[in-house]
């Protein structure tokens, strides 16, 4: 059962906000730190869920143990799940988490001291508590279109948990305009997070004690509008995860009530498409990058927050806010603001081969230009439009508000279902004589194009940045 996770656009980043894959934990997950973009490379589309992709790992591609790694963590380990089917809608997971580095210095210590009589099963309960973690979890389908998903983690050292409610809700048909629905399917999740994992934009991870959430999202469309609805209650004081205490708590994580709403226009224009030249009868190993092609995709849309408790302070730290016409309130009596904003985003992608080929049949590059704060945009090019006007030399600051945040990412296939690909942001600084364009967190990653699912891939990914690396399932992504 795909789990499509909240997606949507924040308003002091401008972009949409997905649930991050991350070897930290055993459940898979963390959730961006609101206002903060992800480490690339991270976010992604629908989800199965982390025990199903364990399983079928373990079943359809002869990997018993599936590796991660996180060098802030205890290095290498592997997985394993247990998926039992109790009814046709019910089924009951054990996963296991053995660290390797540990393992090995049990084993070296066994080694060394073999000449004590302790048994080698007795040592083995004695470290097994160090060596390895379980968690378990629930999936029941109470409907074709609704999901209950109950999950423990870390048993006996962390207690993680987690429940999630999901429903896919029907087309709505009340709302259009000209014979055209505006509002797609909508996605309905409610869930609750003891404790809630989150990564900042530095990929720092934090545990927020308790985090509830309800959120009412449509299902993403090439052209359209698309909206977004959010209330997440924190509770309890953030600790980073880990305990390095270094970093500075994200102020958005702080206890308190957030609201937010966001509305999008999405339009998606091929300039060129070519359908020729494709081999009959023969299967691409992904159908989504079966067509040589450009296109590109404009996004404009508005983002509106309320915060209510600690987390408020947010909205006075905002920097941005204060420079432009974005609407900012703050009432730090009563712990109280408000917040709304203007954002965009435009794509261009070009694409080359149809993948049905065995060699070189695909090669694909894609840019992202992200403008956070539409009002702070707007601001910035008429005050360097009065200057040009007027000859008069513009303020540095200028430029830089005006300056997107910038994604690139190049695929290219290596040999049959496999490819390479890479993605890093690009930060242009017009403060820096030194690098005024600079390559920022790339994330290197093998694609394994499972061919018989249409389009699903296996995909191995690093990140040199963060130390972290993980194999796991995606599905539909382009």
């Amino acid at each position: 059962m795909l789990l499509r996770r909240m997606r949507w656009m924040s308003e002091g980043d401008g972009r949409w906000e997905l649930d991050a894959e991350t070897p930290a934990t055993m459940e898979g997950t963390a959730r961006p730190v609101p206002g903060d973009p992800l480490p690339l490379g991270l976010s992604r589309g629908p989800r199965v869920t982390r025990p199903k992709q364990l399983d079928f790992f373990h079943r359809f591609m002869a990997s018993p143990l599936v590796p991660t790694f996180s060098a802030a963590r205890d290095g290498v380990s592997v997985h394993h799940a247990h998926l039992l089917h109790l009814t046709d809608n019910w089924s009951f997971t054990i996963l296991e988490q053995i660290h390797v580095k540990k393992l090995v210095s049990v084993v070296k210590e066994k080694l060394a001291n073999r000449q004590e009589e302790a048994s080698w099963t007795k040592d083995l309960k004695k470290h097994l508590h160090d060596v390895m973690s379980l968690g378990v979890g629930t999936e029941l389908l109470i409907t074709p279109d609704t999901t209950l998903l109950l999950e423990l983690y870390d048993i006996k050292k962390g207690d993680r948990g987690k429940a999630i409610f999901h429903h896919k809700a029907k087309n709505l048909d009340a709302l259009k305009l000209f014979g055209i629905q505006l509002l797609p399917r909508n996605n309905v999740t409610f869930q609750a997070s003891w404790p809630g994992l989150f990564v900042d934009k530095k990929g720092v991870y934090w545990d927020v004690p308790l985090s509830l959430s309800a959120d009412l999202a449509s299902v993403g469309s090439r052209s359209g509008l698309s909206y977004h609805l959010l209330l997440q209650q924190n509770s309890g004081e953030p600790k980073c995860f880990g305990g390095n205490e270094t970093s500075d708590v994200p102020i958005a994580l702080l206890p308190g009530l957030c609201a937010k709403a966001a509305v999008s226009i999405k339009k998606s224009i091929d300039a060129w498409r070519k359908k020729e030249d494709k081999i009959k009868n023969v299967q691409p190993y992904d159908i989504f990058l079966s067509d040589s092609h450009v296109s590109f995709t404009g996004i404009v849309g508005a983002v509106a927050s309320a915060y209510l408790g600690d987390c408020s302070r947010r909205v006075s730290t905002l920097d941005e806010a204060r420079r432009s016409n974005a609407f900012r309130m703050f009432d730090e009596g009563n712990k109280f603001a408000a917040f709304a904003d203007l954002f965009a985003s435009v794509t261009f992608t070009a694409q080359y081969g149809n993948f049905q080929r065995l060699f070189l049949d695909l090669t694909k590059a894609s840019a992202r230009f992200d403008i956070a704060s539409g009002s702070l945009f707007l601001c910035g090019a008429s005050q360097l439009a009065q200057d040009f006007f007027f000859s008069r030399r513009p303020n540095i600051e200028t430029f830089c508000d005006i300056c997107p945040d910038v994604t690139v990412s190049l695929q290219q296939q290596i040999v049959g279902p496999f490819s390479f690909r890479v993605e890093s942001s690009v930060a242009i600084d017009p403060r820096s004589q030194d690098h005024f364009v600079r390559v920022d967190d790339s994330v290197f990653a093998i694609d394994w194009a499972l061919k018989v699912l249409g389009s699903a891939k296996a995909t191995a990914w690093y990140s040199p940045k963060h130390q972290e690396a993980m194999v796991e399932l995606r599905f539909f992504e382009a």
